[in-house]
């Protein structure tokens, strides 16, 4: 029987214990390392210099992951970080997932997760201070060893050698000396021109596992004695379970319980077709509760109403009633922007063990703290008595930075003494996904006689995520995702306002989505700045240029992506080019895409050329990999996606009604570095689906002179071609 694994051993504390007993004695040090989050130099035998490393004696090299693994390549990146200073090469080491453990906060995000597309940004200087704190612990070693100045010994390969004495030895053998040495302070790091593995393209360390079919994802995990259920929720929030019938779901072979909720129930089986066949038997009945009218027109409604109302400030600069009363052409435009499900490759699934005294949740998750927390909250049992193993994940776009589905899945099994896995099928976790957003923005700029941008006033309304994840972070009761990508665009504007109404929809729980706040706004704003262009008479490149004066990586990036997509040249009939620029995550990006639109309203995506500028540059084949998965994401969402409510119930509920991109349908997608290793280091798994949309909407009225500010456009451009009006 397969056991629940990662790229190695899941660790837990245990584990820890169990390795240093078995290595014998040994001693442990207790100096933190500046920078690193809660890192201490431990060892018994084990060298254990921070929290995200451990060599025994044999030479066995673990580094120990924060940061889960989405498909987004961070195991390999982060573990380029450490290896680098470390001198130690990628196929010498081991991955473990970290547990829920206060030492792997991340201190700029306040938590033990991973989203923000800050894995790589927040872990530059701390992961690699950890492989250099434990380089130059074992160098000193091997200099005590040898009695020779420590100046005179060379870390490499997994070594330690004396070139004078000709003397060499592997970290294995240094480990124990090592541990007695004191963790180093301050922690020198490589001058990036001695880098021999950051800036190249590796084999990714997940690869093979995930080839040959050996990576284990949270709905993988098998344990002895365990049993699997399928849970259904209340269609509605805040409705409840009427009733269902047990006996005719009890009939079903394999089934073996039935456990509930006041708004949800399990079926238990003895293998997953038993719990999926007997929930449908137990045909479970629902009082839909107070929001059982809602849809979509009555929450579209609320948000039109709410954009009308003056919002929180988020930017004023200059006099923008007066700039926009004297402008020399003024444009007023609403954005829309619907309701996202994440709609991960992978379902949600939670497996529990909770007993009497403790408890083990096996789970693919981007916040292990919060998850643990949710595990005790439900089990009343302490934190420090839940473990967390947490698993590779087959797609997180933000739905697992919460951590609800675990918190339920925990008021189910400890109901029963086994250990269970809960799943939820892909109609649960569409339907009972926690949102992106719907955004109703109101938007009005003013040219002045020059053709230059004079006035901008930007009003956006929708939820507010923060306010509801992490209220501490709101700003004057503001959140500032809600306006990230909008406050700060890349262009000079001398009179500037941007608020924010917060509008809750009734009976929805509203999350993160992949691009968060940028994805939104840059829309908005990147489609706005294309219709003061064509205002002005301008050309849209050029009329960015001449607004860019003071942000020259952006102009260079723009200019890149421009001349790679040949902007300018003679296009075919229904052709045409549309452009994006953007500064997010730290990032600069630009994007042109080529577009061809048909008579009949068919769209087809011809090429995109991205040229991005994120600073010092970790892992370039990651870099391009997740500027294309970002790029098809976005474009996804821009031509099919929504989420529409009748009934209180979404509507949509698997892949025929929520659609993904086809391979057919996919650009030739080209992504030009042309990065600043000097810069600060930015973010990238998110860039390229903050790009698609501005581009994408911009090239559809480049072919064929709609303008669209709707999400999403395949609707909207086949209603238009068949006559038909769309609301």
């Amino acid at each position: 029987m397969r056991k629940p694994h990662q790229i190695g051993p899941v660790l837990n504390r245990r584990a820890i214990l169990r390795a240093a007993l078995a290595t014998g004695g040994g001693l442990m040090l207790s100096g933190l390392i500046p920078g690193l989050p809660g890192a201490r130099a431990e060892a018994s035998g084990v060298f254990t210099p921070n929290a995200f490393i451990r060599i025994d004696r044999e030479g066995a090299i673990t580094f120990i992951m924060r940061h889960a693994e989405m498909g987004q390549g961070i195991y390999t990146g982060i573990a380029m970080l450490i290896a680098e200073e470390l001198e130690v090469p990628l196929d010498k080491i081991t991955l473990e997932a970290a547990p829920a453990d206060a030492r792997f906060i991340d201190k700029a995000a306040g938590e033990e997760v991973t989203g923000g597309s800050a894995s790589t940004r927040d872990s530059w200087i701390p992961l690699r201070q950890a492989g250099a704190a434990a380089r130059i612990m074992l160098l000193r070693a091997a200099a005590a060893r040898w009695s020779v100045p420590v100046e005179s010994c060379v870390a490499k390969d997994g070594m330690i050698s004396h070139a004078e004495s000709g003397r060499s030895l592997l970290y294995g053998a240094l480990a124990e000396d090592a541990a007695r040495q004191p963790v180093p302070d301050p922690i020198p790091l490589k001058d990036p021109a001695q880098f021999r593995l950051i800036g190249t393209s590796p084999q990714r360390m997940d690869t093979h596992a995930k080839s040959n079919g050996s990576a284990v994802f949270g709905m993988d995990v098998r344990l002895d004695g365990m049993k699997i259920g399928r849970i259904m929720a209340c269609p509605v929030k805040g409705g409840t379970l009427k009733g269902f019938d047990r006996e005719a779901a009890l009939k079903i072979p394999g089934v073996t319980d039935i456990v509930t909720l006041p708004d949800a129930l399990a079926v238990i089986g003895t293998h997953s077709w038993a719990a999926i066949s007997g929930l449908k038997a137990a045909n479970p009945q629902w009082d839909l509760g107070p929001h059982a009218s809602m849809s979509s027109a009555s929450l579209l409604e609320a948000l039109r109403e709410a954009s009308k109302k003056t919002g929180l400030v988020a930017k004023k600069t200059g006099d923008v009633d007066s700039a926009l009363a004297s402008a020399t052409t003024r444009i007023e435009a609403m954005y829309e922007l619907p309701f996202l499900a994440h709609a991960a490759l992978e379902p949600i699934n939670t497996t529990l063990h909770i007993r009497p005294d403790s408890a083990d949740v096996w789970v693919g998750t981007q916040v292990p703290l919060r998850a643990r927390q949710e595990v005790a909250d439900a089990t009343g049992l302490p934190p420090e008595r839940i473990t967390v193993h947490n698993h590779l994940i087959g797609g997180g776009f933000g739905r697992r930075l919460d951590s609800n589905s675990i918190g339920q899945a925990a008021r189910l099994a400890k109901q029963v003494p086994y250990p269970v896995k809960l799943f939820w099928t892909r109609e649960e976790d569409i339907r009972q996904d926690q949102f992106r957003p719907f955004y109703y923005d109101r938007i009005t700029a003013g040219l002045d006689e020059k053709g230059m941008i004079r006035a901008w006033h930007h009003r956006t309304t929708g939820s507010f995520v923060l306010a509801r994840w992490a209220p501490e972070g709101l700003q004057n009761g503001l959140d500032s995702d809600a306006v990230e990508g909008a406050t700060e665009t890349p262009y000079a504007i001398p009179a500037q306002r941007n608020e924010a109404v917060q509008c809750e929809p009734e009976g929805l729980v509203t999350l993160w989505w992949r691009g968060v706040g940028p994805t939104h706004n840059v829309f908005v704003v990147e489609g706005m700045i294309d219709e003061l262009a064509h205002a002005a008479g301008a050309d849209p490149l050029a009329f960015r240029r001449k607004h860019l004066w003071a942000s020259p990586r952006g102009l260079k990036v723009l200019d890149e992506a421009a001349k790679q997509a040949g902007w300018g040249r003679q296009l075919p009939k229904g052709h045409g080019l549309g452009i994006a620029l953007h500064y997010s995550f730290q990032s600069w990006a630009a994007t042109v895409l080529e577009v061809r639109v048909e008579e009949n309203g068919q769209i087809h995506l011809v090429r995109a050329d991205t040229a991005v500028d994120c600073g010092p540059v970790v892992f370039p084949d990651a870099v391009r990999a997740q500027i294309q998965g970002g790029l098809i994401f976005g474009l996804t969402m821009a031509l099919y996606n929504e989420i529409t409510f009748r009934d209180g119930q979404a509507e949509q509920s698997n892949f025929h009604d929520y659609r993904m991109m086809r391979l057919n349908e996919a650009p030739d997608i080209r992504v030009h570095l042309v990065c600043d290793p000097t810069a600060e280091i930015g973010g990238i798994g998110e860039v390229g689906t903050v790009a698609a949309a501005p581009a994408l909407a911009n090239a559809i009225f480049a072919a064929s002179g709609k303008r669209l500010r709707r999400i999403p456009f395949v609707p909207q451009i086949s209603a238009a071609a068949n006559g038909e009006k769309r609301a």
